[in-house]
């Protein structure tokens, strides 16, 4: 499967973007998708990630209540919905697929698509 992320952007402090993940390929609703972000000088660390029906998801505490992970199966596109957003959310956020169960371990994804920056002013 090929992964690609977009809606990056610039926002203000407090501001909401929405990301999506477009996934090619018929089997998309086998993978579980997370999302991750990298911001300069820091390690990636994992944001969200949601199962392969949609019916659950897991958050890292720094983005829960602010970030929504959703999907689509009929259009092979996953959602990160962020609102609220802080200047330290400011990173390249990479989505990623496995097939079967979803993962908060960033290694454990097999396939990554490119990423898409997010800036947040303050």
């Amino acid at each position: 499967v090929q992964l690609q992320a977009s809606g990056g952007g610039l926002v203000q402090a407090g501001g909401s973007l929405r990301l999506s993940c477009a996934a090619s390929g018929r089997t998309f609703s086998s993978y579980a998708v997370g999302w991750s972000r990298q911001a300069p000088g820091k390690e990636r660390e994992f944001v969200a990630t949601i199962s392969r029906s949609g019916g659950s998801g897991v958050y890292a505490d720094s983005v829960k209540g602010r970030f929504t992970i959703s999907r689509d199966n009929a259009k092979n596109t996953v959602y990160l919905q962020m609102n609220s957003l802080k200047p330290e959310d400011t990173a390249v956020y990479y989505c990623a697929g496995r097939p079967g169960l979803f993962t908060t371990k960033g290694y454990e994804y097999d396939y990554w698509g490119q990423g898409t920056l997010v800036t947040v002013s303050s």
